[in-house]
């Protein structure tokens, strides 16, 4: 099953690889794409898809880099513009409590909370609106961002490259049983770390 996956993405044209990547991430937190599909799975594919040298690594890491930083800057925009019409959008309803858990995590943590933001599916898709209706100051606001949407970009491009090289090496040596059992032990670790992360955040939230 794995192997056919990784057969599956070699079929996928390089320029429309980096074409698709590049809009999801710019995507999830200029547009709030983040709800329906995570830039850090887009991220990780891109990186598998590096290892079997169908992309590039360096490019990847890059054009991540860039579209995660100018996509934060769009919602920065439309938070301090549009920031009130959009919180009031009913598919945003149900996240209320998250949204005033952001707000004021950014009004406790200021510019820090931009970069903790990048690390969560749910505050990577609306920290930068909520920056830009809280009028952060820009210059504050990119400082983080930067260094958020740099070292989130190299960290997910990187994790998907090595995971990818991995996947080879073993099948290579010991068979693709053990590889297959490899993703799996590393799925179920991302899954495990997934639940704890939002138990976590549960409990903050609370406090």
């Amino acid at each position: 099953m794995v192997h056919s996956l990784l057969d599956g993405i070699r079929s996928v044209p390089p320029a429309l690889a980096y074409t698709i990547i590049a809009l999801l991430v710019f995507g999830e937190s200029a547009f709030f794409a983040g709800f329906v599909i995570p830039g850090e799975t887009a991220v990780l594919l891109g990186g598998l898809m590096a290892s079997q040298s169908h992309l590039d690594i360096v490019t990847l890491t890059v054009i991540v880099v860039i579209s995660a930083i100018v996509g934060d800057t769009v919602g920065y925009e439309v938070g301090k513009h549009l920031g009130p019409r959009v919180l009031q959008l009913r598919s945003l309803r149900k996240y209320q409590p998250q949204l005033d858990a952001a707000q004021a995590s950014l009004r406790r943590r200021g510019g820090p909370a931009v970069f903790l933001g990048r690390w969560t599916a749910f505050l990577r898709a609306m920290m930068p609106g909520i920056a830009g209706l809280s009028r952060m100051r820009y210059p504050v606001f990119l400082l983080w961002n930067a260094i958020g949407g740099i070292t989130w970009g190299i960290t997910f491009c990187l994790v998907g490259y090595f995971a990818g090289a991995s996947y080879e090496k073993i099948a290579s040596t010991i068979g693709k049983g053990a590889a297959v059992l490899l993703a799996v032990l590393v799925i179920t670790g991302l899954v495990v770390w997934r639940r704890r992360s939002k138990r976590r955040e549960d409990r903050q939230r609370l406090l």
